[in-house]
């Protein structure tokens, strides 16, 4: 099992990796004026998002693997849960900002996505600590 464990955490990394740099793209994207860097930003914003799908299902699939091998439970697995739901909801998102910027439907500023950048730190820093210290 702990090889399971360590493929679930090296998916995870990952997945959060894509996460992390897929907004920053948003950000550019929605502050770019050239039709070069525009073009250049969606290509790398489309092959990111397809890149990191699917270690996202990888990673849910190592962590599914987990919770039924170990019998994890508790309210701490179902605040993980929770939150692990929200980031699936996100990363979905991203999907259809991906294809909005595609068709140059983009209707947000570089602020707006600055701020949606910084959902999956907080989902991170609280999903370490349910699944690290287990608070409740």
């Amino acid at each position: 099992m702990l090889w399971v464990k360590a493929f679930h955490l090296i998916f995870v990394v990952s997945w959060f990796a894509g996460l992390f740099y897929l907004p920053r793209i948003f950000v550019n994207q929605a502050m770019a004026t050239e039709p070069s860097e525009i073009a250049r930003l969606k290509l790398m914003a489309r092959k990111l998002y397809r890149f990191v799908t699917p270690i996202a299902v990888l990673a849910l699939g190592f962590g599914m693997w987990l919770w039924l091998g170990y019998g994890f439970s508790g309210g701490w697995l179902h605040a993980k849960l929770v939150l692990v739901l929200g980031l699936v909801v996100y990363h979905w998102y991203c999907g259809v900002l991906v294809k909005q910027f595609a068709a140059d439907q983009n209707t947000r500023s570089h602020v707006f996505y600055r701020f949606f950048n910084e959902i999956p730190v907080l989902v991170l820093i609280a999903v370490v600590i349910l699944a690290t210290v287990q608070p409740f």
